[in-house]
């Protein structure tokens, strides 16, 4: 029987992985991670703040850059990392750059009474894209609205979007739960009691409404709400693997606050390594054919135990 979850019993996540591979994860060290790059699986790592998030902007650019009349492309992007966004539409305006065949997808929003929150929820997840970087973008530049597509519980048109229109790359975070977008483990419940799902299970998902694992929870509280739990909802919309698959290249951005030093390190070597399990959602990327890891190196860290860390 595998392990009890040591930070949600009702939950899979992470902790109940054999021990093995935590400990093998923990005694990686920053040099270590170039090395578990292979095939498919890029491993990039940048040593200035600068550099890191204008590389992360330029990834937006060039994608776009490649849409035409004839061939519309689209990126796919995140709350979380967010400093990008202002230099996505800066770079925009500086270049004169017409989106008018460009479109967007966002990833994730919140769920509050069975509908996604609207643009005057506080946090909301597609404010953050359109308050940061749309709405700074030039309105003769600026895509046109309908090319911009956020998650719906209702309808069908966010879903149908992945299949008219090409997308070449989807950027992403890491959560402390090891998830991309709202992509989180299941309760340890009914047919999952004693093992989570099957990969194959899992990655029959596309865009759908989920219960949000407690560390999630508590983890967007610390980034969004100051720590007031409290206001968090407990559910969100997001994309699944479905639409994930559908994207040319998915491209994750670690800048060490969305998940740890731990984390990081696990989430590479397993991905290195193909060691797929769904107690840790991203680790599904092992099999897809185009994944790249980038770390701001200042935010690799370490994994040495003691208070003389704090």
């Amino acid at each position: 029987m595998r392990p009890i979850s040591n930070i949600a019993p009702g939950w899979w996540d992470f902790t109940t992985l054999e021990q093995k591979i935590l400990d093998e994860a923990a005694k990686l060290s920053a040099d270590d991670l170039p090395a578990l790059a292979r095939d498919g699986f890029t491993i990039k790592i940048y040593d200035t703040v600068e550099d890191f998030y204008v590389a992360e902007a330029m990834e937006y650019i060039s994608a776009w850059q490649r849409a035409t009349e004839h061939e519309p492309v689209g990126v796919c992007g995140p709350i979380g990392p967010i400093r990008h966004l202002p230099l996505v539409a800066r770079i925009i305006n500086e270049l004169e750059m017409d989106l008018r065949y460009c479109h967007f997808w966002g990833m994730d929003e919140w769920v509050v009474n069975g509908k996604e929150v609207g643009a005057g929820f506080p946090f909301s997840l597609a404010r953050a894209d359109m308050e940061l970087c749309f709405n700074r973008i030039r309105p003769d530049l600026r895509m046109p609205s309908d090319n911009i597509h956020f998650p719906k519980v209702a309808g069908s048109e966010y879903r149908d979007s992945w299949n008219e229109i090409r997308c070449v790359l989807m950027q992403g975070g890491q959560g402390d739960i090891k998830h991309w977008a709202f992509n989180d483990p299941p309760k340890r419940e009914g047919r999952y009691r004693d093992n989570p799902p099957s990969k194959e299970e899992y990655r029959q998902l596309g865009t759908r409404v989920v219960e949000l694992h407690p560390m999630t929870i508590i983890q967007c509280a610390r980034k969004a709400t100051c720590g007031m739990v409290h206001i968090v909802p407990s559910h969100g919309l997001t994309l699944g693997p479905v639409e994930t698959w559908k994207a040319e290249k998915v491209s994750i951005w670690h800048t060490g606050t969305g998940d740890n030093p731990f984390g990081l390190r696990l989430t590479t070597l397993m991905i290195s390594q193909k060691i797929v399990d769904t107690s840790v959602p991203i680790s599904l990327l092992a099999d897809h054919p185009n994944v790249q890891f980038n770390f701001l190196r200042a935010g690799i860290g370490t994994c040495e135990v003691g208070y003389g860390v704090l």
